[in-house]
């Protein structure tokens, strides 16, 4: 270097932009990759699995204690009919068309609340339904699951 030069280092602007755009590229990729919405919808599907589960054995825990079903479940073929399976949420100041089953949560001695679905629910409804087979078998479903998932458990 000559005397009265200035000696300049570090990245041109282009170099700047080049490990900018690299940088973008890959988490772009990651975030495709990992899909967090994805992973949300997963997540609620595995709690209304549990959920419909829960439901159906606090049934039969009270059909083993008095030999009798919970009388508001409905005859049905079709679980998923919204309009008149909907299970009525704990609480609820009426029930109106839904399928009460109160009967589980006094005391809670079958269960502390009814169940809700984090995106189904509304009103005083519990998102997830009920219902009776002309045979006398017990489906709970859960007609909000998502990735076009069937949550549906008989017993």
């Amino acid at each position: 270097m000559k005397k009265g030069e200035l000696s300049l280092k570090g990245f041109t602007l282009l170099e700047v932009l080049l490990v900018v755009a690299c940088i973008g590229i890959l988490a772009g990729i990651t975030i495709t990759a990992i899909n967090p919405s994805k992973q949300l919808a997963k997540t609620h599907n595995a709690e209304r699995k549990i959920d419909v589960n829960t439901i159906l054995n606090a049934v039969y825990q009270y059909y083993i204690d008095f030999d009798k079903l919970p009388e508001d479940i409905p005859e049905s073929d079709n679980c998923s009919d919204t309009a008149s399976n909907e299970i009525c949420n704990t609480g609820a100041s009426n029930c109106g068309n839904l399928v009460d089953l109160s009967v589980l949560t006094t005391n809670e001695e079958y269960l502390s609340s009814i169940p809700t679905d984090a995106i189904g629910a509304a009103d005083n409804g519990s998102g997830y339904n009920i219902a009776r087979s002309p045979n006398g078998r017990i489906t709970v479903c859960a007609p909000y699951a998502e990735l076009d998932e069937i949550i549906s458990v008989t017993k």
